[in-house]
């Protein structure tokens, strides 16, 4: 929500979002029992054994009219992807689906780690033949789930509410071992996390019934690790079912937002039970958070003082116009990166390494420096889509939620979703210059440099600005 006061006669509140034509669809995308699946250095197993709770793609559908182009969001729940022509085939092949503009797509991962491989260079592990027909599979269900949702499109409305959520923790701890001069990745209780979630609420004008629920959090989804063998959407599974069971079945997407230092605290299990306790506490935050909501296009006006046994500052509510645009577009911004070995170089490595868990570090390493090049910089792509006084940006590597948080201090007067894990290959995690201590993993890992964050910050504000500009002068 966002207020505006110019005297004491004129307080009113009113919740940001979009009006026009919205639609929903879903389909499953469990991978099959058998697929390559490991997806830590740590896993003793390669291939996923059975399915803790089904995997789903979802289709959020907004349209200014009947007849326009539509905006479309997939939400699915996956890892992420090495190789970036993996993930541009399936993109690719809703835009040309749909005959969409390029700009007016996001494809988004929940970041599962439960989930198996999307990545075609794994082909040749076990279980790795059926990974190229995996990735069919999902681009014909999404192009089917964003055509129906386009095609079911109703008058309706998109608005939001903020709300908190304890699940996500710091998870950059300093080694207690007075001998061992690094970080651990796990829960360090002395800094407190960002914790803020937005719920967004989608309902059918004719009646106000809930169409769909869109949830943007920033956490790790590492409840289950290498002793887990089951493909599972880890804690974001029962978040869903909490929240459709108490909306009448309406799809929820969930949209993991900057969450480069955040997970939850009890991680790294095999234990379901534990995932499911997880999405447990966010599915009862989301729905918190959507109680506090007012009917679409109501909001409050300060009305005056009643006399009492106190002065009551009273509020009513009152009518307002939902804002109808829709806007779009991308830009890239050259980040700088360390020096990288060479792809020979690894591939020497990897030749001579008979330990498990370091042959996953290099092969990993391998797949960021083909995706990324070894330097001086790498051309980064950001999305930004506006509908109404909402901001969705949207790009495929991992930033620390100073993101944003950066980016929604920028634009108060807009709810600002941020998505990692979106329209791209990962290549790793973009952070503050004061958390730029080799001993941390995500700095060690990222071939970013501590400069990269803060020209990512800088180029999304001036781009975003440029993008709410020209949509008032439609």
């Amino acid at each position: 929500m966002s207020a505006t006061m110019t005297d004491r006669e004129s307080l009113v509140v009113r919740a940001d979002g979009f009006r026009g034509y919205i639609g929903v669809a879903r389909r499953d995308v469990t991978p099959p029992v058998g697929i390559y699946a490991r997806q830590w250095g740590a896993a003793r197993h390669d291939v996923a054994e059975g399915v803790h709770r089904p995997l789903a793609l979802t289709a959020l559908a907004l349209r200014e009219s009947s007849v326009s182009s539509a905006l479309v969001l997939l939400a699915m729940d996956g890892g992420w992807f090495k190789v970036r022509e993996d993930e541009e085939g399936i993109r690719n092949a809703v835009v040309d689906s749909l005959g969409l503009d390029p700009t007016r797509l996001i494809f988004a991962l929940s970041h599962t780690h439960a989930a198996c491989s999307l990545s075609s260079s794994d082909a040749d592990r076990p279980g790795g033949h059926l990974i190229a027909p995996y990735l069919e599979t999902i681009a014909v269900n999404a192009c089917e789930a964003a055509r129906e949702a386009t095609a079911a499109a109703v008058p309706g409305s998109l608005t939001w509410s903020t709300g908190r959520c304890d699940l996500a923790v710091n998870r950059n701890l300093p080694d207690p071992d007075p001998d061992q001069d690094r970080f651990v990745v796990g829960f360090n209780p002395a800094e407190r996390p960002e914790d803020t979630l937005v719920v967004g609420r989608a309902t059918r004008d004719s009646d106000g019934a809930c169409l769909a629920t869109v949830v943007n959090y920033a956490c790790h989804p590492t409840t289950l690790a290498w002793e887990n063998r089951l493909l599972s959407p880890d804690y974001v599974g029962a978040a869903r079912e909490a929240v459709e069971s108490a909306t009448g079945d309406a799809p929820m997407l969930f949209l993991q937002g900057a969450s480069g230092e955040l997970s939850p605290a009890r991680q790294y299990t095999g234990d379901t039970e534990i995932a499911d306790r997880h999405g447990a506490r966010l599915g009862y935050a989301v729905l918190s958070a959507g109680q506090s909501m007012e009917t679409p296009g109501q909001g409050l006006r300060y009305a005056g003082a009643r006399e009492s046994g106190a002065t009551l500052g009273i509020w009513a509510s009152e009518p307002y116009d939902l804002p109808r645009v829709l806007a779009s577009t991308t830009f890239s911004v050259a980040l700088p990166i360390k020096p990288m070995p060479s792809e020979r170089e690894i591939e020497k490595s990897l030749a001579k390494c008979e330990d498990r868990v370091l042959g996953e570090r290099l092969s990993r390493e391998l797949a960021k420096v083909r995706l990324m090049g070894s330097g001086p910089d790498c051309p980064v792509t950001v999305w930004l889509m506006l509908a109404g006084n909402t901001l969705f940006v949207a790009l495929s590597h991992e930033c620390y939620s100073r993101f944003q948080r950066h980016l929604r201090r920028a634009f108060p007067d807009y709810t600002v979703i941020v998505m990692n894990l979106a329209n791209g290959a990962s290549g790793s995690y973009l952070y503050p210059p004061e958390s730029s201590s080799d001993g941390i993993y995500q700095v060690w890992v990222s071939p970013f440099t501590k400069e990269a964050l803060p020209g990512l910050t800088e180029a999304c504000v001036r781009e975003t600005g440029q993008l709410i500009e020209s949509s008032r002068r439609r």
